[in-house]
């Protein structure tokens, strides 16, 4: 489903806070809680505050506009959000002019938003996570008025284009096709938040996509909160047919994925492609028991997802998948947990992030019984990292000795030597040494050492 699209262009608020504050050398910083989803938004939340005449700050104790973009997917993310916000109180009474903003999924919780208003008075604004647009309109409202505003309950679900990015890498680059899902895992608090699923148009995505490898790009990551159930003019697999048939050299990722949405047509075209589109996928398991997976409202069983893995290692031998695992669902069982376990053992996934579950408010786990203790669940997920690091130790193994394609990310000085980091086309961390590399280039390393979270080389 495509909504009405709108064009920012420049902004009628971004050119009036720009006049506010020049010649004033107002600074701005940008805290970042959760996905890459919210990674993609800091970075248009940062071309905006450029627009409108801040400079970037290094520390946010320097800045006169400071973001807090959240993440409501678990509770501890909400709470180490309000702990910092706490941080600000005395800074906004020493400086009246100091403006803080609350964006991301916190602020489209309503119990949330009545906290950040009742109890944080000291916070300026809030944005749902679909109106960071509204951004400078909020700056210029406290600077000529000093009112506070907390846009709630307005998005529309309309997909703005246009907005700029300020991104934290030259050569590597978010892009989101989608926004929103469909889904509604009964664990999961996003569909409430961020709303419907609504894809933008293709000509719009490939056009960025060109726009970002003329510049320099080398990896582009597709986003979305069900990435692959994209649809507009095109499908996803045709989506990602359009955009690896571009020149250039560069390499695509994308996610997240849910296993219903996994068709034999995406897995051929990315055998297809394999050049140009990662061996590497991530697939969200969350469950090896089926009765599990149906509390969950996941649509698949153990044996459909242990299928799609099949597929994929049979088209494209040498990807490396990862997966996500929930551990202490309401209702898990011993026999539940060791089917996940199962699953693991099975599947052999590269990596696997575990994480308890949280009850969030508003889904319908929070309000199922059988809900387990803290204790069973932490020693439920000790016994799901012992196994996965293993298998992802065991994975590590056959690279010993291989040369590997790398994407150079940084470079940095440790005890005299220079380290070099970057990733495989699987996905797979690397530290090397050489002479001279170029961060933001591809270059072949041999592996001479390995773990379970990490490849450790030299380039060739």
């Amino acid at each position: 489903m495509i909504l009405d699209k709108k064009t920012a262009g420049v902004d009628p608020a971004v050119l009036s806070v720009r006049e506010l504050v020049s010649g004033l050398n107002r600074y701005y910083y940008v805290y970042t809680f959760g996905c890459q989803q919210n990674e993609a938004d800091s970075e248009k939340i940062r071309a905006l505050a450029e627009a409108m005449g801040y400079r970037r700050a290094d520390r946010a104790e320097d800045a006169d506009l400071v973001v807090v973009n959240t993440c409501a997917i678990r509770e501890h993310a909400e709470m180490k959000a309000l702990s910092l916000l706490g941080n600000f109180r005395a800074k906004k009474k020493n400086n009246p002019d100091f403006i803080l903003g609350v964006v991301g999924c916190m602020a489209a919780e309503g119990h949330i938003k009545d906290i950040l208003k009742n109890k944080f008075p000291y916070v300026t604004f809030t944005l749902e996570p679909n109106m960071i647009h509204r951004l400078p309109e909020s700056v210029f409202r406290y600077l000529t008025d000093r009112k506070r505003s907390f846009v709630f309950g307005e998005d529309r679900g309309d997909i703005v284009e246009g907005l700029e990015s300020v991104r934290q890498s030259p050569h590597k680059a978010w892009v989101s096709i989608m926004y929103g899902c469909n889904n509604f895992c009964t664990y999961c608090i996003v569909p409430y938040v961020r709303g419907r699923e609504r894809s933008r148009a293709g000509s719009d995505i490939i056009a960025e996509c060109h726009r970002l490898i003329d510049s320099g790009v080398r990896e582009i990551t597709l986003l979305g909160q069900n990435v692959n159930s994209y649809r507009s003019d095109l499908d996803f697999p045709d989506l990602l047919s359009k955009i690896a048939e571009i020149d250039g050299d560069f390499i695509i990722r994308f996610m997240t994925s849910h296993p219903k949405d996994t068709s034999d047509k995406l897995i051929s075209v990315m055998a297809k492609y394999k050049g140009k589109i990662a061996p590497y996928f991530h697939l969200p398991l969350q469950s090896g028991s089926d009765s599990v997976l149906k509390r969950m409202n996941r649509t698949y069983t153990r044996d459909k997802f242990l299928s799609i893995v099949e597929k994929l290692r049979g088209s494209i031998p040498e990807i490396a998948l990862s997966t996500d695992v929930i551990v202490g669902f309401p209702g898990e069982t011993e026999t539940d947990l060791e089917d996940t376990l199962d699953v693991l053992e099975k599947a052999r996934f590269d990596t696997a992030y575990a994480f308890i579950y949280s009850p969030r408010e508003g889904t319908p786990a929070a309000k199922m019984e059988d809900q387990l203790a803290e204790e069973i669940k932490g020693e439920r997920i000790k016994r799901v990292f012992a196994l996965q690091d293993k298998i992802s130790y065991e994975k590590n193994l056959p690279y010993l000795n291989k040369t590997v394609r790398v994407l150079v990310d940084s470079r940095e000085e440790r005890g005299g030597s220079v380290i070099y980091t970057g990733r495989t086309d699987t996905n797979k961390l690397v530290h090397f040494t050489c002479d001279d590399a170029s961060v933001g280039e591809f270059t072949n390393v041999k592996i001479t050492k390995t773990g379970a979270f990490d490849l450790i080389g030299a380039k060739e």
